[in-house]
C-alpha cells in the first residue's frame, strides 16, 4: 500500500516543483513592479492630503499599502513557501 502511495505522489512532486519554480520566476518580476507602484500610490496619496482630499489620500494610502512588500506580496511569498514546504515533505516521504 506504502509504494502505491509513493507512485501516486511522484506525479504530484513534479507537478509542484515546476509550480514552485515559475510562481518564484514571476514573484520575483511582479514583486519590483508592485513595489515601483506601492511608491507612487503612496506619494499620491500623501499629496492628495495637501489638496484638501483626505478620503481619496486615505484610499491611496491602502491601496499603496496592499501593493507594498507586507502587503499582497507577503501573502504570495506565504503561499510560494507552503507550496514549497509540501514539496519538500512528499520528497520526505517518497525517501521514507
Amino acid at each position: 500500500m506504502r509504494l502505491i502511495l509513493k507512485l501516486i505522489t511522484a506525479p504530484l512532486i513534479l507537478f509542484l516543483t515546476v509550480l514552485v519554480a515559475v510562481l518564484l520566476f514571476l514573484f520575483s518580476l511582479s514583486s519590483f513592479l508592485l513595489t515601483a507602484a506601492s511608491v507612487i500610490m503612496a506619494l499620491s496619496g500623501v499629496g492628495l492630503f495637501f489638496i484638501s482630499y483626505p478620503v481619496g489620500g486615505v484610499i491611496y494610502l491602502v491601496i499603496a499599502f496592499l501593493l507594498s512588500p507586507y502587503g499582497l506580496q507577503a501573502v504570495a511569498g506565504a503561499v510560494i513557501t507552503g507550496l514549497d514546504s509540501l514539496n519538500l515533505s512528499l520528497r520526505q516521504f517518497i525517501i521514507s
